[in-house]
């Protein structure tokens, strides 16, 4: 039997993918398409990376291509994802995807920043057709609901997959990407595949307030934590299991194998791609969760420099802030006396005064502590202190309470203290849906 270009290319793509799971014994998605239930046994293909580690972690798309794309066969496909979508050697799964033979790619779908990643903050890339490959691309960002079905029925595919790296905020939009995908496909009667890849903070635990309801966005559908701790497959078990109860999608998530909770995105042996512009490193998703909380204020996040959400800051600000800081005492982290000036968002071409967070204990970091104290200190040290006039912090963080508190003079143990109860429920509503020891 000969093989055309396309296959031997797709076979090519397959094989390094796979990698080295044949040296370690193969493990195959084995598992049945289920509805993600509040058991949290439905839906997931594949053991889940439950054996332990196997030299380095293994994508969804890797132990998809080693099962020679069976979860795929006979459907027209439709592919969520960005530059994060890669293989272990750095290739585009598109690319591997649309050379192979065995999967009938017709469609892909970008998110916000666009399918090869060039828009910046709430921006896309629009339609285009993607140049490589010459397949249609659609826009996703901006789309919900009906509308977004229809984007789906007009494709002409039959099952959506998702790749994309999150990194473990609330308020970073992929996760919620992926939960309008699952709802549109379930309207147009579609199907997803979720092909996981590491938190890259890991997976140990949630921090931060629970969303309430009223405050939904965009930065934050449904009620979860601000750090949920989870990694997309078992985001989609989730948002299934509990928020698309009445119209659940035919879902199927293919999990990592080799990852555990506590690891950080270094240890995964996974080159790592930005998944938006102002998130070039996972250092700077490490910090997100708490410094990105600085959008709410007037305040620069660091964007624009070559450390965002690393650094923030702004005109006025001297060492007394990163003094103030310290003398905190937050578990984790130091703070240095920082200097440096925008290109890009707020403060463009100014100096900033500011903080430096160097985080010296990944383990005991917990960067939504680390923001709140951040906050508090800068209200009290700087006279220029603001909050953003539409209140955005109140999205960000999932209700007014950190604004109102941090307003009259509360301390970092009594906001955090304030959302506890909340964070203890989501942790029992989140348990049955993980998917790593």
């Amino acid at each position: 039997m000969t093989l055309s270009r396309r296959g031997v290319l797709g076979l090519a793509g397959a094989i390094g993918s796979a990698g080295a799971l044949g040296a370690a014994g193969r493990t195959a998605p084995t598992g049945t398409t289920g509805t993600g239930g509040t058991t949290g046994t439905g839906g997931t293909t594949g053991a889940g990376g439950a054996g332990g580690a196997i030299g380095r972690v293994r994508t969804g798309f890797e132990r998809l291509a080693a099962d020679g794309y069976a979860a795929l066969a006979g459907e027209k496909i439709g592919v969520v994802t960005n530059p994060t979508g890669i293989t272990a050697d750095a290739r585009h799964l598109v690319d591997v995807l649309h050379a192979d033979e065995r999967v009938d790619l017709v469609a892909v779908f970008g998110p916000e920043h666009g399918f090869r990643g060039t828009a910046q903050a709430g921006g896309s890339e629009g339609a285009s057709r993607d140049p490589a490959t010459g397949l249609p691309v659609y826009d996703t960002y901006g789309r919900s609901g009906q509308q977004l079905a229809d984007v789906f029925t007009a494709a002409g595919v039959d099952t959506v997959v998702f790749d994309i790296q999150d990194v473990g905020a609330r308020f970073y939009t992929y996760i919620w990407t992926l939960y309008d995908c699952m709802r549109a496909a379930a309207l147009a009667g579609k199907a997803m595949v979720v092909l996981d890849r590491p938190n890259p903070v890991g997976g140990r635990r949630a921090a931060g307030p629970v969303l309430e309801r009223p405050y939904a966005s965009f930065v934050g559908r449904e009620p979860i934590a601000l750090a949920h701790g989870m990694t997309a497959a078992e985001l989609a078990r989730l948002f299934n299991g509990e928020f698309l109860t009445e119209k659940p999608v035919r879902l199927r998530t293919v999990p990592l194998s080799g990852w555990r909770r506590e690891s950080f995105f270094g240890e995964t042996g996974l080159p790592w791609m930005p998944p938006s512009p102002n998130m070039p490193t996972p250092d700077t998703a490490l910090a997100y969760a708490g410094t990105c909380l600085f959008e709410g204020t007037n305040l620069s996040e660091g964007r624009g420099t070559t450390t965002p959400f690393e650094v923030v800051g702004a005109e006025g600000i001297d060492r007394r802030w990163a003094e103030a800081a310290n003398a905190l005492g937050l578990p984790g982290v130091w703070f240095r006396e920082a200097y440096f000036t925008p290109t890009f968002s707020k403060h463009v071409g100014k100096v900033c005064g500011g903080v430096r967070l160097v985080v010296h204990d990944r383990a005991a970091f917990d960067p939504v502590r680390a923001g709140i104290g951040l906050l508090i200190t800068a209200r009290r040290v700087w006279s220029g202190f603001g909050w953003r006039a539409d209140h955005w912090i109140d999205r960000l963080t999932g209700s007014d309470r950190v604004r109102t508190m941090v307003d009259a003079g509360a301390d970092v143990d009594e906001v955090v203290g304030d959302w506890a109860v909340g964070l203890a429920r989501f942790e029992a509503v989140r348990r049955p849906y993980l998917l790593y020891p």
